[in-house]
């Protein structure tokens, strides 16, 4: 038996989320619809013309990790906040939630806790501007080995490739889980990061991880492709299982010679921030609770649908219910 049954390991960010037009996202020079690295004036600026701010723990696997917490599964993430006010919310709201939060927040630390200001549009779309503040520095030494060796899943975020400390430290907590028998996958995050660290992303792959979660550019971008269906194989010919959303056209999930297409609702979204993240935490707590591929997916689905009714990237609903009325507990 293991302490948990999925870790995240990724950025903790707090999340600050306002409704913008597409006129104000002009005026600000804000590029719709993609997450956009900024520094820390840039950052002030922002938050200041922000009207009506929603703030929230956030980070896309930290959102994935609260997803399956609230699920009823054990979890806890792996993350670097500063001993400010947001690092000592973003602590204990997680704690909060049922997610052990294993690194306590650093005192007197140069760099703030990391923060994301979230624009939605009428359309959903999520415009994502993000300082990382002191994410920026995690590293080997933040990732406790005995939490990654009590892992059953170990789930990272691509968007820590972005510095090398960060690789080092996806790569003991990837090497720890796997030693100790469990599984470890990565969420790709990014086409642009991949775009940054293609030759890393697809050394992990093929060589430390047991799955894969990515949308279609994002596949695509590991080859340097517009064609999904092959960029979906290339991937399965090094990874046990590839999973690939597809937006309004559900997802494909690819485990050796098995090959699952799951459908999917087209809804408008209120806000589709932490679509991904909460179909990643349905899909993860599928797999650890021994769902079939499809059954994976559908839940999957579910957290995802859920999620982009409502402002914010973590679930409302009762998700376990929900997954009772779809017959899938």
């Amino acid at each position: 038996m293991k302490t948990y049954e999925v870790v995240g390991i990724g950025n903790a960010v707090v999340d600050v989320i306002a409704s913008a037009d597409d006129l104000f996202l002009d005026n600000m020079g804000i590029e719709k619809g993609i997450m956009q690295l900024i520094e820390r004036d840039r950052g002030e600026v922002l938050y200041a013309a922000m009207n009506e701010r929603t703030q929230t723990p956030g980070g896309s696997v930290a959102n994935t990790i609260a997803g399956i917490g609230a699920l009823g599964l054990p979890t806890a993430f792996i993350g670097r906040v500063a001993g400010d006010a947001l690092g000592k919310f973003y602590a204990q709201s997680m704690a909060d939630t049922g997610t052990d939060f294993v690194n306590a927040p650093v005192e007197g630390y140069d760099l703030p806790t990391s923060r994301s200001m979230i624009f939605v549009s009428p359309d959903g779309e999520r415009s994502m501007n993000t300082y990382l503040g002191i994410s920026t520095d995690l590293g080997p030494a933040d990732v406790p080995t005995d939490v990654a060796a009590a892992a059953k899943i170990m789930f990272l975020e691509g968007y820590l490739f972005d510095k090398d400390q960060g690789k080092d430290a996806f790569r003991q907590a990837s090497r720890a889980t796997r030693a100790a028998g469990g599984k470890s996958g990565i969420a790709i995050s990014d086409p642009f990061c991949v775009n940054r660290h293609r030759a890393d992303f697809l050394q992990m792959i093929g060589e430390e991880l047991d799955y894969v979660i990515g949308n279609e550019a994002e596949i695509q971008s590991l080859f340097e492709t517009d064609d999904t269906d092959a960029a979906i194989r290339k991937t399965a010919d090094m990874c046990p299982i590839v999973v690939c959303t597809r937006s309004g056209d559900g997802v494909t999930i690819v485990r050796g010679d098995e090959r699952v297409d799951v459908a999917v609702d087209k809804i408008t979204p209120v806000d589709a921030t932490g679509a991904g993240d909460q179909f990643a935490a349905g899909f993860l707590f599928g797999l650890a609770t021994g769902r079939n591929l499809e059954t994976c997916g559908r839940m999957g689905h579910i957290c995802a649908g859920e999620v982009i009714r409502h402002i914010g990237p973590r679930p409302q609903a009762d998700i376990r219910a929900m997954f009772e009325a779809e017959g899938l507990l």
